[in-house]
């Protein structure tokens, strides 16, 4: 839960609550706040079991973290060993490479040539260079009748 909190901002938290609530109020309100994380968690808790219970027996290894989206798809292309493609589409994929010439060609300067897909000529395209806009369809005529 407080994993990302580091010494620093454990001191800071500390040395507030000295000054906030006084060293005299201090062990009488770490007391109440821990009872009340303790009663939410178990709170929690029970509404967990109630879930399970009413799911019926074919959910008895539910977990409550398979809902989050990333869990689940984590487990399911874990379990697949169909996916080989798509690990080797990741592991050619170079996200800070990309960022780097993307940013490279916003502010104009020249980038290592990268090895980008071939155009259908054969000549990799140009991406700085302005497309030409496409024709303007032309207007259906105007049938005041119609409207």
């Amino acid at each position: 839960m407080f994993s990302d909190i580091g010494a620093l901002e454990l001191v800071t938290l500390i040395v507030l609550a000295v000054l906030v609530f006084g060293p005299d109020k201090l062990p009488k309100v770490v007391q109440d706040v821990s009872r009340f994380i303790r009663k939410i968690r178990e709170f929690s808790d029970s509404a967990k079991e109630d879930i399970r219970t009413e799911l019926g027996p074919d959910f008895k290894d539910f977990e409550f973290e398979d809902l989050n989206p990333k869990t689940f798809i984590r487990k399911q292309l874990d379990g697949n060993e169909d996916l080989s493609e798509l690990k080797d589409l990741r592991s050619t994929f170079d996200l800070r490479k990309e960022m780097n010439d993307v940013a490279d060609a916003v502010n104009g300067r020249e980038s290592a040539p990268a090895a980008a897909p071939a155009a259908v000529n054969g000549s990799a395209p140009d991406l700085l260079k302005k497309q030409d806009k496409p024709a303007e369809p032309e207007r259906p005529p105007y049938d005041s009748d119609a409207t």
